[in-house]
């Protein structure tokens, strides 16, 4: 039984295996590259209407689809399962996520849009009014991973069709279905032609890039370096959130027992297959044999298996296992031990045993390159500075996580980590904080997604009006003036200008 797609052909029809079984999932109509232009087009058009209607119009259309979500939840998490291979806890975790971020965004999205007055920087610019208005790019294109096919197809698109932007969303080639099935939902809540799905590999990528106005890329840091060379080709702005090597640093003073479910969690969770997944450990030496064994004793726990009952599934692909695979059994020839799992589950499926290494250290790949499946590699540290040092030797800097009972101490740790951000005591929660803002430092990413309004106003460009309160002194440099009037007039610019700094300067 073939229990993973083969090489799709990107022309006409093709079936869409489910990873965990082989069993059909669906089928995906691949767009020819070269109609995505005119799509694009389309989108355009629609997106004039739509940035007219104003914040509260569009916030009624994001309410309406936001119920549908709900309303739909048990269809579309059985497709989501059906095309990923997840179990169905792994699933039950996009739909209320994507709700959960549209009704802050209905909440926000008229505060957002709002012209931002600015106050004078002098006293003499008094007699102007200054006004920021956020104007809409006409085409977000929104470049989507397989990990979560529903949450990371919509989860960026709700900013921009919020902001009264049109969304061109070109999904994974790996999981197409989902996606077509929440662009059926968006006209069945009432949606405008404002958004649009076209499924294919890199050409239609490149397409979706081509023929948009901003792009949103969520994927492996390879691929954000090509979306960021052909979007700076054009001059394009982009936001990319790329990979990570999330690392965790459990304290002597941590809560064990919570640090322990908190890592099997949340390295285990869909899989291994999360970019702020937790993927490596650094343990204070007093508590490290105190939380393996706790580890040991969580992971020894789990079931695999894709659907109900299940804690997490299948890899997406046999290529993805065959990353794990290849991390584990080098880091083992290396010197590591395996304490579970360790390798390929037996059956079909693109399953791999959750697995728990220690022994390990930064010359393994296990250690420094994202590996992006159920494996948790545990290090032994002396010190904090130690656990630090080895947490900032990466490319990566996405997000982290620190434990420790003493809260305080934990703050001033996550304040020495080089990356976007840190949870303490609790693992993926800043994925939830839609008020602050989610982005990597290194090469995890450029930009960020979310952070209350500004994850709106990104998809907008800013127009500055700047508008007279009265026609007094409009005009003062002018050269219709006479030099000694000009002269009088940069003479007081700069005596006033020069008021505060003198000041400050004593």
């Amino acid at each position: 039984m073939t229990t993973t797609n083969p090489a799709p052909t990107f022309s006409g029809t093709d079936t869409v295996l489910n990873p965990a079984s082989g069993e059909v999932a669906g089928e995906v109509h691949w767009t020819d590259a070269s109609d995505v232009q005119g799509i694009a087009t389309g989108l355009r058009a629609a997106q004039r209407e739509w940035e007219r209607r104003g914040a509260k119009s569009r916030a009624k259309v994001l309410s309406r689809f936001a119920i549908w979500l709900g309303d739909n939840r048990d269809e579309i998490e059985k497709l989501l399962i059906a095309e990923t291979g997840k179990s169905s806890t792994d699933a039950a975790q996009e739909v209320p996520l994507l709700i959960m971020i549209l009704s802050y965004v209905i909440k926000v999205m008229d505060e957002a849009m709002a012209p931002e007055t600015r106050p004078a920087s002098l006293p003499m610019m008094r007699i102007k009014k200054v006004a920021i208005h956020f104007r809409p790019r006409p085409v977000v294109g929104v470049i989507a991973p397989w990990n979560y096919p529903v949450a990371n197809a919509l989860m960026d698109a709700i900013g921009a069709l919020a902001a009264g932007c049109a969304v061109l969303l070109k999904p994974s080639e790996q999981t197409p279905l989902t996606a077509e099935l929440l662009s059926q939902g968006w006209k069945a809540a009432g949606g405008p032609d404002v958004f649009a799905v076209v499924q294919g590999a890199r050409e239609v990528a490149e397409a979706v890039i081509d023929n948009s106005d901003y792009v949103q890329f969520t994927g492996s840091t390879g691929t954000g370096r090509k979306v960021a060379e052909r979007a700076a080709s054009r001059l394009l702005p982009y936001s990319l959130e790329l990979g990570g090597k999330d690392p965790m640093i459990v304290c002597e003073d941590a809560d064990i027992d919570l640090a322990a479910h908190a890592a099997v969690w949340g390295a285990m969770f869909n899989a291994g297959q999360t970019c702020v997944s937790v993927e490596r450990v650094y343990v204070l030496d007093a508590v490290y044999d105190k939380f393996v064994a706790a580890v040991v004793r969580d992971v020894e726990a789990l079931e695999m298996g894709s659907g109900e009952g299940k804690h997490f599934g299948s890899l997406i692909s046999d290529a993805q296992l065959a990353i794990a695979e290849r991390h584990v059994n080098e880091a083992v020839a290396a010197g590591a031990r395996a304490l579970t799992g360790g390798k390929r589950a037996a059956g079909p499926g693109a399953f791999f045993e959750p697995t728990v290494l220690v022994d390990v250290d930064h010359s393994m790949a296990c250690m420094t390159e994202e590996t992006f499946g159920p494996t948790l590699p545990i290090m032994k540290v002396s010190s904090v500075d130690e656990a630090i040092r080895l947490a900032n030797d990466s490319v990566y800097g996405l997000s982290a996580s620190v434990f420790s009972r003493d809260v305080a101490r934990a703050k001033d740790i996550a304040l020495q980590l080089d990356c976007g951000a840190v949870n303490v005591n609790d693992v993926i929660s800043n994925l939830m904080c839609t008020t602050a803002p989610m982005g990597g430092w290194k090469t995890s990413g450029i930009g960020a997604r979310f952070g209350g309004v500004d994850g709106i106003r990104k998809f907008c460009r800013q127009e500055t009006v700047v508008a007279p309160r009265t026609n007094v002194g409009a005009g003062g440099n002018y050269y219709h003036n006479s030099l000694k009037a000009l002269a009088r007039m940069n003479g007081l610019m700069t005596r006033m200008a020069l008021a505060r700094p003198r000041r400050t300067a004593k």
